[in-house]
């Protein structure tokens, strides 16, 4: 599997990739690659349109290169997804509506048809199963309203309790592990205590190590999206 980080932060790439590699073991050995353009973070909605194109075009390139099982687009906006998935003829991913890929849809020239999945899509769609109520917390206030739509173009607005924010820059944040755990950690008891939500996303590929943390830390379900993306590939690829 091929983890494609669409900021520019080979730091990033390096933790995501770990991560990955933990969430699936031996079976499938995971590469993570960086977009060489682009944004060094994704806070706003110019810099997941910027990135976009960097995902697709870095997809395609690792598709030429072969032994490429399945790519995983680690930004919780999903950038290139969609555009990734039409151009490979993507094996689908239950749940998600008005995906390429599907069955009786026609692939394009060229189509792999090996699982394209989105830590964003895949995230939400593990916390929402069997009608659970959901919450999201993150570092991102720029990116509210994307989110918001995400969650709607997913059809999940009726479970959907909400979204939290965390104090402070998401760039301060970053550089404060310490610090990124302790606001994070409100925002999802915050979306658990005052929202109702029983399970909270993390909203964020380079929040991953805190995700983690905050799985074993807090008492309402964390769904971490970096290995929730990995259960899903292990799905579509066993299916």
């Amino acid at each position: 599997m091929v983890l494609i980080n669409p900021n520019t932060s080979t730091a990033t790439t390096a933790m995501m990739t770990a991560l990955a590699r933990r969430a699936l073991g031996p079976s499938l050995p995971v590469r993570g690659v960086t977009a060489p353009r682009g944004p060094r973070m994704l806070t706003d909605p110019a810099a997941l349109r910027a990135a976009a194109p960097e995902v697709l075009a870095t997809g395609l390139h690792v598709l030429t290169q072969g032994d490429c099982a399945a790519l995983l687009v680690a930004a919780f906006g999903d950038p290139g997804l969609a555009a990734l998935r039409e151009a490979t003829g993507a094996a689908g991913m239950p749940g998600a509506p008005g995906m390429a890929g599907a069955a009786g849809a026609a692939a394009p020239a060229g189509a792999t048809g090996i699982p394209v999945v989105g830590i964003g899509e895949a995230a939400l769609l593990e916390a929402a199963a069997g009608g659970t109520p959901f919450g999201i917390a993150t570092t991102t206030p720029l990116l509210a309203d994307a989110i918001a739509e995400r969650v709607t173009a997913l059809g999940l607005v009726d479970r959907y309790t909400g979204l939290r924010l965390t104090g402070g820059a998401p760039e301060r944040l970053s550089a404060d592990p310490a610090l990124l755990l302790d606001r994070l950690g409100r925002a999802v008891r915050a979306c658990a205590e005052r929202d109702g939500a029983r399970a909270v996303v993390i909203g964020g590929g380079p929040l991953g190590e805190a995700a983690e943390e905050l799985r074993a830390r807090c008492e309402v379900r964390v769904v971490a999206p970096i290995p929730a993306a990995c259960r899903t590939i292990t799905r579509l690829l066993t299916a």
